[in-house]
């Protein structure tokens, strides 16, 4: 089976100090969630090809907190963040990389289902400057980004995120 890898759509608000990233999914919007609140799938996936993922803490509902660590050839790159809602078509979190705590920035992912087993995902990040948002911008996240959904493409071609079964 081939997987196409789709490049996100990678955005730059010019009002609002807000970075916008768009990408579709062969993929129900309960997966999508499942893939980004299960410590196991999410550390698969996320980030550069060449970094792997350690989750530090991991507590994925309205109220919780995360804390992860990408390693690469020596070196370790911190993240942490609270869940402000986890639900079924949408998570808000902050996101703050340790090197750059001044950094933070508030995040909303939704889930749009459009039907066909696709679903189209719709990441904000809000920082407090322009500045900041360009800092963003320029620090590698696109290679980050597309390399971590074209992980996720593959774990979802493979079968390996199955929806949650609702409790």
């Amino acid at each position: 089976m081939t997987v196409t890898f789709h490049s996100a759509r990678i955005e730059a608000d010019p009002v609002v100090p807000l970075i916008r990233i768009t990408r579709d999914f062969a993929a129900t919007p309960a997966q999508l969630l499942r893939a980004h609140v299960d410590p196991e799938l999410y550390a698969r996936w996320v980030g550069p090809n060449d970094i792997s993922t350690r989750i530090d803490h991991w507590d994925a509902r309205s109220g919780g907190s995360w804390a992860f660590t990408n390693l690469r050839d020596g070196e370790e790159f911190a993240f942490h963040g609270c869940f402000h809602e986890v639900s079924a078509n949408r998570i808000v979190q902050t996101f703050t990389f340790d090197g750059w705590p001044e950094g933070v920035s508030l995040e909303t992912l939704t889930f749009t289902d459009l039907g066909d087993g696709r679903t189209r995902m719709v990441a904000t990040s809000l920082v407090d400057s322009f500045e900041g948002r360009d800092q963003w911008l320029t620090s590698g996240m696109e290679v980050g980004v597309n390399d971590g959904y074209s992980k996720l493409d593959q774990l979802l071609a493979a079968g390996a995120v199955e929806a949650q079964e609702e409790e």
